[in-house]
């Protein structure tokens, strides 16, 4: 079958299966060892999943609510799922038991698969008695067990033959929006959404000879942008996944592994700065002085002005000497470093790149398949995100509001027509997010409702501070409040003994006067567990507002 033939995300991989299937297409950490799943394997595991559901009762359009790290069951009962009509409801298991009854009264689930007991037991307090099927990868009470419903009799040649003739336009999934500001709503994501980002993205990857490598998982599946890339689109380019243990043991993984793609949110790359300057401060003068310099030249390379022939030939020295120790850290086969999720600044891809380091920033939203744009490795403007993908349409609107349009686009928000006809216009997403087309590249500036308007009439954006106060190795996370009031302040998360009143005077000393913090607050780290981070580790800035009410009036 060729590709421009797939109608269904199911068909896709199954065509995959009949092409490869001794394959390595899954890697888990189990046992104290890597185990590998075939496409073989794959394929005929979705097979008996898909017959166990149906025979349970699942039938074409319910949604099946799926809460799992990432792991091989996660896209095994997906695909499953997908492949015999239903709808796959793909939920963070970090999510409170409140937030799961939310997506469970929304979206009407009527059955759960789940990975672990502690997560059945979350999903039976937020359901209470309103599921009718659930299953657990591993062993839970009152739950049917992944080995019973892996081990029902299917006819692996008719499930494929039933996936070719699912239409394109059929829904695929909900994904709930990570809800950086109010509750999550379902998009409606249909195959033909996932199979345009395949598409568009397939061009890249080929130029890029990914064919055979393997890419690191680490964002969870549940998180619209790893569920398209790391459950459909990379495996269907012929690249193993390779599921990470966690952020404590990534560091090991990547000299361990290899790989030739990660993804990664800004956070990470902060945190991985952190780690290298750390390193550098307890080396010798020597090894300080070439890595300065390396940091120096790169950028120079990058920003200009150019390098003299002696500067080139320093250059290359500084190849051997320090890019080539750091690219080792990173497995020393990384042909793209991948950031989404929120903006990356400039300043913190430019350390990576001038030390050798293949970061791309991407931009994506949940309602576009996800993927919009990327920059490119032999095209890389690391102001920008990129140009769209092949067959997106991107456009700025009067109010400066990114609007895109193409088949990647959602087919709207789940029971909510309201919010569904002000995302789409004439066939256009609105974004909500403000930028500019620069060259055909986009470089988005801010949220559209994000905007601060001060008492005396000025906009000024909230992320343009709060990235430059983050850049600060003094500040580990700030929000910017000042709606209606005379003047910007600030709640600080400080690093640990770090003087943060020093890093805002060196802010206060770069931006304007109406930008700058005139009072500061330090308040407690906004973590997953008080609700204040997305699982994707985005500061959700309205609940910070809302938590730090008082604070934040006692500093007017």
């Amino acid at each position: 079958m060729a590709e421009n033939e797939w109608n269904s995300l199911p068909s896709m991989l199954f065509d995959c299966a009949r092409r490869w299937p001794d394959r390595p297409m899954l890697r888990v950490w189990r046992g104290g060892g890597w185990q590998t799943t075939s496409w073989g394997d794959f394929a005929l595991s979705v097979a008996r999943i898909a017959a166990w559901l149906r025979a349970e009762g699942v039938s074409p359009g319910d949604r099946v609510l799926l809460v799992a790290e990432n792991r091989p069951e996660f896209p095994i009962a997906d695909t499953a799922i997908m492949a015999i009509g239903a709808v796959t409801v793909p939920t963070y298991v970090t999510n409170t038991v409140a937030d799961h009854a939310h997506i469970l009264r929304d979206s009407g689930a009527r059955a759960a698969i789940v990975a672990t007991a502690r997560l059945a037991g979350a999903i039976d307090q937020a359901a209470e008695a309103g599921l009718d099927l659930r299953l657990c990868m591993e062993t839970a009470e009152g739950w049917h067990g992944w080995a019973e419903a892996d081990a029902t009799p299917a006819d692996a040649a008719m499930l494929m033959a039933e996936a070719e003739a699912i239409p394109p336009g059929r829904l695929a999934c909900l994904v709930y929006t990570s809800g950086t500001g109010g509750l999550p709503k379902g998009v409606m994501q249909p195959h033909r959404a996932l199979l345009a980002n395949r598409a568009g993205v397939a061009e890249v990857a080929r130029r890029l000879g990914l064919d055979g490598t393997c890419y690191l998982s680490f964002l969870p599946l549940s998180h619209s942008y790893e569920h398209t890339v790391g459950c459909f689109l990379l495996p269907s380019l012929g690249i193993e996944v390779v599921y990470s243990r966690g952020a404590e043991r990534l560091a090991a993984e990547l000299a361990d592994i290899r790989p030739s793609i990660v993804t990664a949110v800004p956070r990470l790359f902060e945190v991985l700065r952190a780690r290298i300057l750390g390193q550098m401060e307890k080396a010798g003068p020597m090894a300080r002085w070439l890595f300065d310099r390396a940091l120096a030249q790169g950028l120079r390379r990058m920003d200009g002005p150019p390098l003299n022939p002696l500067e080139r030939l320093l250059d290359l020295v500084l190849d051997r000497l320090v890019r080539r120790k750091i690219q080792a850290r990173f497995g020393g086969r990384l042909v793209a470093m991948v950031s989404g999720g929120a903006r990356l600044d400039p300043d913190l891809s430019g350390f990576f790149l001038a030390l050798g380091v293949p970061v791309l920033q991407g931009y994506g939203q949940t309602e576009a398949g996800p993927v919009i744009s990327v920059n490119l490795p032999w095209d890389n403007h690391r102001r920008t995100v990129g140009p769209p993908l092949s067959g997106v349409e991107a456009r700025i609107a009067a109010d400066g509001e990114l609007l895109v349009r193409g088949p990647l686009v959602m087919d709207g928000y789940w029971n909510d027509p309201e919010a569904t006809a002000s995302a789409i216009q004439d066939g256009w997403l609105h974004t909500g997010d403000v930028g500019v087309l620069e060259n055909g590249r986009l470089v988005i500036t801010d949220r559209k409702r994000d905007f601060i308007k001060t008492l005396g009439g000025d906009m000024i954006s909230p992320a343009k501070i709060e990235s430059l106060l983050m850049a600060e190795p003094e500040i580990l996370q700030a929000v910017i409040a000042g709606e209606g009031r005379p003047n910007l302040v600030a709640l600080v998360v400080p690093a640990e003994g770090a003087d943060a009143e020093a890093a805002l005077k060196r802010i206060n000393a770069r931006v304007s006067p109406v930008e700058r913090i005139r009072r500061f607050a330090v308040v407690p780290a906004f973590t997953l567990e008080n609700g204040l981070l997305t699982p994707t580790m985005k500061v959700k800035r309205r609940a910070v507002l809302e938590a730090h009410e008082g604070g934040i009036a006692a500093l007017y």
